[in-house]
């Protein structure tokens, strides 16, 4: 673990310039603090060339001439994390209790959420170590040298597209539904594609925190809409009033399929790729950021189980996924109506960490990251060209992997993974390397290597079951027979 001088020495030159070593050398938190403060003084001065090692909204001199882009708040943070994380995942639970049964999918449900709450707290135990940092990618740096960093500017690139790769599907399904598939999928995964590379223009985090309350009310709204529609219509989409819903306790599922429920309960908590971009935008992130995290996780874990078990047993065995889709036609085209905001955020929120780390590589690569946050057409430039080099692509995937369940599955068994579960556990060995032994330590170090096994096991089994299950999907007559169909995607 990093010792205090060690801390200073790495923040940028300008900050470093400004700190007393008396005054922040006992405390890493005052760094932090002092950066966010002495923003006005220090936008004058311009920060010497190659002393830039973070990307736009990291500390706020980082780039002379520059806006601060340390605006977040702890509520602006709760905003951004209930964005992040209430999405797309949360459409799929309600299907994971069909295969689960009630029990072990609750078991589930909030098992993984307690998980995922601790990985995000070894996340921030790591940038309060090294609070240079602002993104994973950087810590993958701090940990393994340039050769990590690749490896892991990569997978993230690769994490992120997968998840904005979903939001394009689901909002191809919405639009099948909402339309009764007037147009081709890919078409409409096209006219997705698009929507979301808009809404990434704009270049701080601010516009997404303000978006947060509108798009996850939206969700919940269109969640409810459902479950009201079952309870008053009693029963699903193609079904008729009085049929079995043969609700079951204990589900009895394959291995493939138990492990395929299990990853997509994973999706719902795979918010962590872009919590310490959020950190390094917020004010205070030492002293709010566990704030937010817990208050984040009670309410996910809540409405998960609220969702997950009322949809189920009001659809019983005829629930879909996504779950809007469970009820009647009309409650259907209105659910999905009203949650586009949600999954159009989805792909601002993920979409946005993507294109500022390709944006920030190429500032650093030209060694201009002082013209980050410029009003100039250069800047702007840059920052459309690669939102729109990532946007073709989420699109080229979308339309490869157009089974929602699939790319869900398939998204967490790569790099969910890893950035929700296992890198925590190599992050917690690093700062403890000395000391993993130690008596307090040995349940701590038990724990993290229990992550990173469950990372690897994800990635071997898990891959086999997603792909296999879509496989399945293309090799069954009637439904989607491969990629870049024009098929309705909605009915699954």
């Amino acid at each position: 673990m990093a010792n205090n001088q060690d801390i200073i020495d790495e923040q940028p030159a300008t900050i470093r310039a400004g700190a007393n070593s008396t005054d922040v050398g006992a405390n890493p938190e005052k760094i932090e603090e002092k950066s966010s403060f002495e923003d006005d003084a220090s936008k004058t001065s311009k920060p010497k060339k190659g002393a830039v090692n973070v990307a736009p909204g990291g500390d706020d001199n980082l780039f002379g001439g520059g806006k601060t882009y340390r605006t977040l708040g702890l509520w602006d943070t709760i905003l951004v994390l209930a964005t992040n994380q209430v999405g797309l995942g949360i459409l799929t639970l309600p299907a994971i209790l069909k295969t689960l049964g009630l029990v072990p999918g609750f078991i589930a449900i909030v098992g993984l959420g307690v998980v995922s709450w601790y990985t995000a707290y070894e996340l921030l135990q790591f940038y309060r170590a090294h609070p240079q940092v602002v993104n994973m990618v950087d810590m993958a740096r701090v940990v393994g040298g340039r050769p990590l960093e690749l490896i892991f500017g990569v997978g993230l690139l690769f994490k992120v597209m997968m998840t904005c790769g979903s939001a394009t599907v689901t909002l191809s399904i919405a639009f099948n539904t909402l339309s009764n598939h007037s147009a081709c999928t890919v078409a409409f995964a096209a006219v997705a594609a698009v929507c979301c590379w808009v809404l990434c223009l704009p270049r701080t985090f601010k516009s997404v925190a303000q978006a947060g309350l509108p798009c996850t009310i939206s969700i919940i709204v269109a969640v409810f809409i459902v479950i009201i529609s079952l309870g008053v219509a009693g029963h699903p989409r193609g079904e008729v009033h009085g049929f079995d819903k043969d609700c079951v306790i204990v589900g009895n599922p394959s291995f493939r399929e138990g492990v395929s429920a299990c990853l997509k309960v994973c999706y719902a908590y795979a918010g962590n790729v872009g919590f310490v971009s959020y950190m390094a935008e917020m004010k205070h992130p030492s002293r709010d950021f566990p704030k937010a995290l817990t208050i984040l996780q009670v309410c996910s874990v809540l409405l998960y189980i609220l969702t997950a078990v009322t949809i189920y047993c009001l659809s019983g065995q005829a629930v879909r996924s996504p779950a809007l889709g469970s009820a009647p036609d009309v409650p259907a085209k209105v659910a999905y109506a009203i949650a586009l905001p949600a999954i159009l955020s989805t792909g601002m929120v993920f979409g946005h960490t993507a294109i500022k780390y390709l944006y920030v590589v190429v500032l650093r690569a030209t060694n201009t990251t002082h013209r980050a946050t410029e009003n100039s057409w250069r800047s702007w430039g840059l920052w459309a060209g690669s939102a729109s080099i990532f946007w073709v692509a989420a699109f080229v995937l979308a339309s490869a992997i157009p089974i929602f369940d699939s790319i869900l599955s398939i998204s967490s068994a790569t790099f969910v993974a890893w950035f929700t579960f296992g890198i925590s556990g190599v992050f917690w060995y690093h700062r403890n390397w000395q000391e993993k032994f130690a008596r307090r330590n040995i349940p701590l170090a038990i724990v993290n290597a229990l992550l990173i096994l469950q990372a690897l096991f994800m990635n071997g089994v898990g891959m086999w079951a997603s792909v296999m299950g879509l496989l399945d999907v293309y090799n069954t007559p009637g439904k989607i027979e491969g990629s870049f169909t024009c098929a309705d995607n909605s009915i699954f």
